[in-house]
């Protein structure tokens, strides 16, 4: 049975996606933040930041609700929504930041630091995520794809879908969460399925998906491009076939979100025997954000009318502090006033309980008629040291540039800033197992990001002084992330390393 007739079979309509589609953005978000400030009016967060007194904005015309919302309610990051509001759920407290007492939360770090954050992940969330997840799905009636492809199944490869019950809830990875509670029209296309999907171990976890490989047809692979790489490599070894398309004749679609797929694409080419599409995703433990919605089409389709209520502040130096920090003044705007090719930090409110929270990911508008975006990088995973402005969007663009230039696969990368002399330099690891001539490397990244950040191009005549560039075989990086606990799943090595978490990578590496 073809995955798109089940879902119309059982009910699910395109009425969301035509809602967005021929609706105000600001309209439908100004919806949202009212049902969201509707059900959280009786919470304790809701009542200390009076939301009564917000909600009777609504009202009136123009943005007198979002004034008095911003004016009401602080931004806050982790470590202060944590202190203030979550850490209560935690410990089993009900009606804190969302009402009834939270049962699930899923761990996320973003990258392999050793504390992990815990974000609450309420009912309503999880039914969020999932109509997300149907939109995207029924998106791809947009695409080029014979009518055996939707017979075929979905191979996810998250964390453990196995949940640590820690006193009045659980905690584990989204995926796990979410897997507890797929639909069960959906197991039917769910690879690898519950048993296998639950082992901890993630290297017995791919054996034992290898070994089952043979006896799936899949036409969807969802996951993140280092682990995915990893897994594919494993099945081509242990069949001894050519590529992937030997096994599964039907897989068409890859999808992949967390990290630029970018750097791993020249990749991914050697392992396919026919091209496939890569469609991105934004799925974060804080919600469904985004989502690519046409084929080639390299931008993704943020989502206004399913549970979460944005706010973007310019990432500038008006707004952010050098390490990465919100100022306490930061101007934030809704949707309206964004403009396209400009860097946003966002904020999220939603139906987990989250408020005017800094997710920590910087985007940025390519379509304001599409309210399409683009990630960019992180508010602490950047580069300026003296003004180079460089982004993670700029580091995977000159990482696969140069990779196609020396023909040359890069599947990981990291970079720190140093002290150099008086003033400054950039310190490059490059993850590949290819021959590569290191001075010629370190002379095309240099060039590469001159010529795709003026900003840099200028402080490389000034203070950055010198590139700095480290060739190490990929085992490396992949030894250091199960070193943290930080193998498989959605844990992915972090582009930009920063003060003790550089230290420790320089020791690791020094062993």
């Amino acid at each position: 049975m073809a995955i798109i007739g089940t879902l119309i079979k059982k009910g699910i309509k395109l009425r969301e996606n035509l809602q967005q589609e021929y609706s105000s953005p600001l309209e439908l978000q100004k919806h949202e933040l009212k049902e969201l400030l509707i059900a959280a009016s009786a919470t304790e967060f809701g009542k200390y930041y009076d939301f009564h007194k917000t909600l009777g904005q609504f009202r009136k015309g123009g943005k007198a609700f979002y004034q008095a919302f911003k004016k009401s309610v602080p931004i806050h990051d982790y470590n202060k929504i944590y202190k203030d509001w979550w850490q209560l759920s935690l410990k089993g407290a009900k009606n804190i930041a969302w009402p009834g007492r939270i049962k699930y939360f899923a761990l996320s770090s973003g990258t392999s630091e050793a504390a992990s954050k815990h974000i609450p992940v309420t009912k309503e969330m999880t039914k969020a995520i999932q109509k997300t997840s149907i939109r995207q799905i029924i998106s791809l009636s947009k695409y080029d794809l014979p009518s055996k492809f939707f017979e075929a199944g979905i191979l996810m490869i998250g964390g453990s879908t196995h949940l640590n019950k820690k006193g009045s809830y659980f905690e584990g990875d989204l995926s796990g969460i979410q897997a507890a509670r797929l639909p069960f029209w959906f197991q039917h296309f769910y690879k690898p399925g519950r048993k296998i999907a639950k082992n901890r171990n993630w290297e017995a976890k791919l054996n034992e998906i290898v070994r089952k490989a043979k006896d799936w047809d899949i036409g969807i692979i969802v996951g993140v491009p280092a682990w995915i790489q990893i897994l594919i490599e494993k099945i081509l070894a242990y069949y001894k076939v050519n590529n992937i398309h030997d096994i599964w004749p039907n897989l068409l679609v890859y999808v992949h979100g967390g990290v630029s797929m970018d750097p791993y694409r020249k990749g991914f080419e050697k392992l396919v025997g026919r091209p496939i599409y890569y469609i991105e995703t934004y799925l974060a433990s804080e919600g469904f954000i985004a989502y690519q919605a046409q084929p080639n089409h390299r931008a993704m389709k943020l989502v206004l009318n399913n549970g979460i209520f944005y706010e973007f502040v310019p990432f500038d130096d008006r707004n952010f502090l050098s390490t990465g920090e919100i100022k306490s003044d930061a101007q934030a705007l809704t949707i309206d006033e964004v403009e396209e090719g400009r860097e946003y930090a966002l904020l999220l409110s939603s139906c987990a309980g989250a408020w005017r929270y800094l997710i920590g990911d910087v985007i940025k508008f390519t379509s304001l008629d599409e309210c399409e975006i683009v990630i960019t990088g992180r508010t602490k995973h950047f580069l300026s040291l003296c003004g180079e402005h460089l982004s993670v969007d700029n580091m995977n663009k000159a990482i696969e540039m140069v990779s196609n230039e020396l023909n040359i696969d890069i599947k990981e990368f990291a970079v720190a800033g140093v002290p150099h002399q008086t003033l400054f330099a950039h310190h490059w690891y490059i993850g590949t197992d290819d021959k590569v001539d290191k001075k010629k490397l370190k002379e095309r990244l240099d060039a590469n990001l001159k010529e795709l950040n003026d900003d840099y191009a200028v402080e490389r005549s000034a203070a950055l002084k010198e590139v700095m560039v480290e060739v190490l075989p990929l085992h490396k990086f992949y030894d250091y992330m199960q070193s943290k606990g930080k193998v498989g799943g959605q844990n992915k090595f972090p582009r930009v390393l920063k003060s003790a978490q550089y230290e420790d990578w320089k020791s690791f590496i020094a062993r």
